[in-house]
C-alpha cells in the first residue's frame, strides 16, 4: 500500500494529468487504485471535477472528494464564502488511510500549490504527512512543476517548504513539456533536480489529455503508453532521464 500526495508549484500546471498518468500505469500493472481530491473548487455539484477527469483519462478506479466549493478560489476562501465547512489535514489523512485499507495506491491530489490554505487556521496539504504518520501511515510526495522560465524559484521554494516540515520529496514531474521548448526549458531539465534536491521523474507532453468528453479504450492505451515512456520507474514507467530524448531535446 502506498499513499502519494500530488502537489504543485501553482495552479493549472498539470497535477490532474500527472495523477491520471500515474494511476493509469498502476492500473495497467494490476494495482488497485484510489484517487482522493480533498477540496474541489470552481465547479458546481453538477459539473465534472478533477476526479472525473482522472476517471476519463485513466479508466475505472475508486474516487473520493471531501468537499466541493463553487467559486474558483483557494479552498479556505471558497469555503468561507460558500458557508460550507472547510477540510482539515486530519480529515484528509483519515480518508486517505481509509482508502489505503483496500487499495494498493492512493493518490491525493492537492488544490493549487503546496501552501494553499484549506481552512481559517492556515492548514495546508503540507500538514497531511504528519497527520498520516499519527494514524500509522507513511506517504510520499510528488511535486508537479512547469518547464519554462521562473520554475526554478517556485520549485526551490516548494521543496524548501517540504524540507522545513520534515517531509521527504520523492521527485518532480513536469506537467506539460512543450513541443518546441525554449532555451530556459531545455536548461531547466538539468537545473530542476539541483534546486529541488530531488530527482526529475518525468515530463508529460503538453496537450496529452485531449478535448473529448471521454476516452475510449484505445485512447487509454495510448495515454498509458505515453505515461510509461515519459515517467521514471519510481512512478511505473521506463523513462531514464536525460538519456531519453524529449521533444526538442537531442540525446
Amino acid at each position: 500500500m502506498t499513499i502519494m500526495l500530488v502537489t504543485g508549484t501553482g495552479t493549472e500546471i498539470g497535477k490532474t494529468v500527472v495523477t491520471a498518468a500515474v494511476a493509469a500505469l498502476a492500473l495497467g500493472a494490476g494495482r488497485r487504485v484510489a484517487v482522493l481530491k480533498p477540496a474541489q473548487t470552481g465547479v458546481t455539484s453538477e459539473e465534472p471535477g478533477d476526479v472525473d477527469e482522472v476517471l476519463r483519462l485513466a479508466g475505472e478506479l475508486t474516487t473520493s472528494e471531501l468537499a466541493r466549493y463553487p467559486e474558483p478560489l483557494a479552498p479556505a476562501t471558497a469555503a468561507a464564502r460558500s458557508g460550507l465547512p472547510p477540510v482539515s489535514p486530519e480529515q484528509i489523512a483519515k480518508e486517505a488511510a481509509r482508502l489505503a485499507l483496500d487499495h494498493d495506491l492512493v493518490l491525493v491530489e492537492g488544490a493549487g500549490g503546496l501552501l494553499v490554505r484549506y481552512d481559517e487556521q492556515g492548514s495546508t496539504l503540507a500538514e497531511v504527512p504528519r497527520a498520516l504518520d499519527a494514524l500509522g501511515h507513511a506517504c510520499t510526495v510528488l511535486l508537479v512543476t512547469t518547464a519554462g522560465l521562473g520554475t526554478l524559484n517556485t520549485t526551490a521554494l516548494t521543496a524548501e517548504a517540504l524540507r522545513s516540515r520534515g517531509v521527504a520529496l520523492l521527485g518532480l514531474v513536469i506537467g506539460a513539456w512543450p513541443a518546441e521548448p525554449d532555451l530556459a526549458a531545455r536548461c531547466n531539465l538539468a537545473d530542476l533536480p539541483v534546486v529541488a534536491g530531488a530527482p526529475l521523474l518525468g515530463a508529460l507532453p503538453a496537450g496529452l489529455t485531449g478535448d473529448g468528453p471521454s476516452y475510449d479504450g484505445a485512447d487509454r492505451v495510448s495515454l498509458r503508453s505515453t505515461a510509461r515512456s515519459c515517467l521514471a520507474p519510481a512512478l511505473g514507467g521506463v523513462w531514464d532521464g536525460l538519456e531519453t530524448a524529449l521533444p526538442g531535446i537531442s540525446r
